[in-house]
């Protein structure tokens, strides 16, 4: 058994360190090198001309604004749903528990394109009824900005936040709290002085936490930013390796050492904040129960506000993205507008060829890869929590690496490893790329399953005759099933939504969804992307409700 598990740990991390240290090793090797066709001439020329480059400056600036103001928006209002959904007597608290959630399952493309079309100051529906309504010349709103940007992905972003804070928050003794107003503190001072201190660690993990997924993002600073030439880290480099004659990947190689390296820091002091949150531990065993807050008068016009919120959140990306999917052009809703509905742009995307195997693709990737991704996944955290040995404490460090890494970076890095392989401008380039990038996702909840599963369990099948193969089918598979199922849908529904590795991997033959749904956008088509988008979100959400009714029917009675 033992030898067993040494063959299996060591066959693992051979293949999950090629999965996640093979793209930093050729990203860094790629900045060190002339070029694609002439890799192994090793040069700093690329470093000196990255970092001499005069738009870089204003590239990094724009980046800073952005992460920073992104990742502050999604904290507040994330620490602001978490109490009132936590903490008072608000009407539907388990609705508004959900809700934040709900946009992970919308793809960060379709809602960043949504606010395009709500917003752009040329025909953007709500600036185009603001104009009709008060007869101006001009748009009072244009979503082409850092402020545009900002509050697009802080939206985007919530629920990340809001996972981190909400728990901390449920968990917290308001016991502290009455005793600040006992000794005469106001609501204001007991908030700043007692709640907010003793929560910084979740807050800070959630801020984050957001400002990683901030600096990888590419679908807001693609959709948003470019169009109106605002540039960040992620798009830059974009820049680099899409557009004009000559792709440049060691120039861009070089930049994107640099991102990496900002997104490992702050990973790290993540880690650092999350570590040390048993420092502010307000719950012991003195029968501890949390107390609700009566919102009184305020309740009315926060229940307002909270129902504001998730149509913006959840209903108003949908409901854009299905009108204007019917509409010729974009037009303001009106007796005309639905006058002239038609199916013209579905029938249009359901014959262009490029699109159906944009979607044969991402379905390919979706099913076959999430599969391959979930049975490597099985096996890792197998060995993670059942075999605890220090070579599977470095499988656990492999496996997570690539949680650090920006998806745009981990893309050239593939790309200077695919190009001298048959792999290059292949769908299979995009599976590795992907179950590299997401192999996270499906270990998380499959740690979590075995952890429930006793090891005597696998003695008594093995010392009844069993095989360990068998043992492992017949025993440990059907017991994993709630976690194979989470690990599944979570692996399925980030391939089949993936842009930003694919913006760089992707070649014609090898479109994917996303990438398709990109060029609709860059070229203006909004009523082919709006019936793809929704085409797109409708199979995502089929595919989950499937695999969820078939785990039912799976998992063992109890």
């Amino acid at each position: 058994m033992a030898q067993r598990h040494k063959r299996l740990t060591y066959s693992l991390i051979v293949l999950v360190g090629f999965l996640t240290v093979c793209p930093v090793l050729m990203l860094i090797l790629g900045s060190l090198s002339e070029g694609l066709t002439a890799f192994g001439t090793f040069t700093v020329k690329k470093y000196i001309a990255a970092y001499t480059d005069p738009d870089l400056f204003l590239v990094l600036f724009q980046t800073v604004v952005f992460v920073t103001g992104a990742a502050s928006l999604a904290t507040v209002l994330a620490l602001f749903l978490a109490y009132i959904s936590t903490r008072t007597d608000m009407p539907f608290r388990f609705l508004f528990k959900i809700i934040p959630v709900i946009p992970m399952m919308i793809p960060h493309i379709l809602f960043s394109i949504s606010w395009v079309m709500l917003l752009n100051p040329s025909n953007g529906i709500l600036n185009l009824l603001i104009r009709q309504l008060f007869s101006l010349d001009h748009s009072i709103f244009n979503i082409y900005t850092l402020p545009g940007m900002i509050m697009v992905e802080g939206l985007l972003d919530l629920p990340i936040a809001y996972l981190i804070i909400a728990p901390a928050m449920s968990s917290f003794d308001v016991a502290l709290e009455e005793s600040s107003h006992v000794c005469g503190s106001d609501s204001f001072r007991t908030l700043f002085k007692i709640t907010l201190p003793v929560l910084r660690p979740a807050i800070l993990a959630a801020f984050i936490l957001c400002m990683i997924r901030c600096l990888a993002s590419f679908a807001v600073p693609s959709a948003i930013g470019m169009p109106g030439r605002i540039y960040v880290l992620a798009t830059h480099l974009y820049r680099m390796v899409s557009t004009g004659f000559a792709a440049d990947y060691g120039k861009a190689a070089a930049v994107g050492v640099s991102v990496l390296v900002s997104s490992i820091i702050l990973i790290y002091v993540y880690r650092y904040f999350t570590s040390s949150s048993e420092k502010f531990v307000t719950i012991s065993g003195r029968g501890y129960k949390p107390t609700v807050i009566k919102l009184k008068k305020a309740k009315i016009p926060i229940f307002i506000i909270l129902l504001t919120l998730s149509f913006v959140l959840i209903i108003l990306p949908v409901l854009v993205l299905i009108y204007i999917s019917l509409v010729p052009y974009s037009m303001v809703p009106s007796a005309k507008a639905f006058a002239s509905m038609s199916l013209k742009n579905w029938i249009t995307v359901l014959k262009d060829p490029i699109s159906l195997l944009s979607l044969k693709n991402s379905l390919f990737l979706g099913v076959f890869g999430a599969t391959l991704g979930i049975a490597l996944s099985t096996f890792v955290a197998y060995v993670i929590v059942k075999v605890r040995t220090k070579s599977a404490g470095i499988l656990e460090t492999l496996s997570f690496l690539s949680f650090s890494f920006p998806g745009i970076v981990i893309g050239v890095g593939f790309m200077w490893f695919f190009v001298r392989t048959p792999l290059y401008a292949t769908i299979w380039a995009l599976l590795i790329g992907y179950i590299a990038t997401y192999l996270p996702y499906g270990i998380r909840p499959l740690t979590s399953a075995f952890i429930q599963i006793h090891s005597h369990l696998e003695e008594s099948s093995l010392v009844s005759g069993a095989s360990y193969l068998k043992t492992f089918r017949r025993i440990v598979i059907p017991l994993l099933t709630p976690g194979i199922v989470s690990g599944w849908i979570l692996m399925a529904t980030m391939f089949f939504r993936e842009l930003t590795l694919s913006v760089i991997l992707s070649r014609p033959g090898s479109e994917v969804l996303a990438v398709q749904i990109l060029r609709f956008s860059e070229d203006g088509q909004w009523g082919k992307l709006s019936a793809l988008g929704i085409i797109m979100i409708v199979v995502s959400t089929m595919l989950v409700s499937l695999v969820n009714f078939i785990g039912s029917k799976l998992r063992p009675m109890e």
